[in-house]
């Protein structure tokens, strides 16, 4: 054995040397950054913007847990009941029900590259900024989009779709239910049947409204639908959910070409999550930590329960109004109706700057809220109420910061 271990160094000596040689030979070029040689410093701040929003600290704890496999059988049974939750606060019963790895934007690409293919006619609501980007992945495609652009704070009726459907003859239409660039909440009832008349498969983006207002995803013919993680479920941003029906699967399952993407090909994500009653494959590691987190965020609104949720974020958004109004704030969305329960906007009062708001509520107060974003940026400004975060000891928090930058900060009386 010693013989054995003697030739062995002999053998390695001139290839040990050779590393030697060209690590002396190659001085490093950047030296280890200062600010990483210190702790990591975080502030505390109440995040009304919206989102992301605070974690709940069931959800912080499990975002501590330590790592196993993304195939061990214990994570498989964690994806399991995750889709079971996506079942849950979708409503539905769709088998090809998952989480992607990505934001909710990424699972409103990955509706958009599976469902769509060059050629396609698709009809796009453009109400506010997720509209845009939608019709704007849709011509990256090749689709041939048309969206039915509606000024910030607009709405879509059933007769103007029903319009565009017949002119445009779309597969697919894209429709916002809680459009957070301007407060909107977009009615769904008799949509999903409005488009299957016309053979045309309906996709919702919920990102800024699931668990804060109703979704029954089957009762309302709603064919693919999808949210985010960093909203009222209140994990942290980077996992996002998705569901398809029987029809948009078929869709899926019967395309004349593969997917732009790799990475959010459903029928390997649906095989990955269990969803097609075949051995499960590897196509890419996910967010392990991330889907703790998602798990418990699931978790906490099943406890709580759907109807309670809907119902606490309408009675505390309505108490929010209330105090907005007390000051002398007007909202942007005028029809009580259409207003998102999950994120207020108030239109930017006369003679200020929504920044000079915004940056005295964060330097004085640590309560984040933001102006517009896309078509109704320097419009409005935002306040989220998100599911840990609405509770009326919050809306009297950002009440007394507003009343207090209102005060201050400078204003134009041109």
């Amino acid at each position: 054995m010693l013989r054995t271990l003697t030739s062995a160094r002999v053998a390695l000596g001139p290839r040990v040397a050779g590393w030697v040689r060209t690590m002396a030979s190659h001085q490093l070029l950047v030296t280890p950054p200062e600010a990483l040689l210190k702790p990591l410093s975080v502030p505390s701040r109440l995040l009304l913007g919206p989102g992301p929003s605070n974690l709940a600290p069931r959800v912080l704890a499990a975002g501590g847990l330590q790592m196993i496999g993304h195939m061990h059988k214990e994570m498989y049974q964690i994806m399991d009941e995750i889709k079971q939750g996506i079942q849950y606060v979708f409503q539905t019963r769709n088998r090809l029900t998952l989480a992607i790895s990505g934001s909710g934007h990424c699972a409103m690409e990955a509706a958009l590259f599976n469902l769509l293919e060059p050629g396609d006619s698709f009809l796009v609501g453009v109400n506010g900024i997720w509209g845009q980007r939608a019709a704007e992945i849709g011509e990256r495609i090749g689709a041939r989009t048309h969206p039915l652009i509606k000024d910030p704070g607009g709405h879509y009726t059933k007769q103007e779709v029903e319009e565009g459907l017949a002119q445009h003859k779309p597969v697919l239409l894209f429709l916002t239910q809680g459009e957070s660039s301007s407060g909107v909440l977009q009615p769904l009832d008799g949509y999903g049947e409005l488009c299957h008349r016309y053979q045309c498969l309906l996709l919702v983006d919920t990102v800024a409204s699931l668990g804060g207002t109703p979704i029954h995803m089957d009762q309302q013919g709603i064919d693919v639908l999808y949210s985010g993680s960093q909203k009222v479920l209140n994990s942290p941003p980077g996992t996002a959910l998705i569901s398809f029906s029987d029809k948009a699967k078929n869709k899926i399952y019967t395309r004349k070409t593969k997917p732009y993407s790799f990475y959010l090909d459903m029928k390997w994500l649906a095989n990955f999550w269990g969803c097609d009653d075949k051995p499960r494959m590897y196509h890419h590691t996910t967010p392990v930590i991330s889907l703790f987190s998602l798990r418990e965020s699931l978790a906490l609104i099943a406890e709580e329960g759907l109807e309670n949720s809907w119902r606490r974020h309408r009675d505390v958004t309505a108490y929010l109004h209330g105090r907005l109004q007390g000051l002398g704030l007007q909202l942007f969305v005028k029809d009580p109706a259409l207003r998102l329960p999950t994120v207020t906007t108030i239109a930017v009062p006369a003679g200020y700057d929504w920044r000079d708001i915004v940056k005295y509520l964060m330097d004085h107060f640590s309560i984040e809220i933001t102006g517009g974003l896309g078509p109704s940026l320097g419009k409005v400004l935002r306040i989220g109420l998100l599911g840990y975060n609405a509770t009326r000891e919050n809306v009297d928090r950002v009440i007394e910061a507003l009343q207090a930058a209102l005060q201050h900060c400078p204003r134009n009386k041109l």
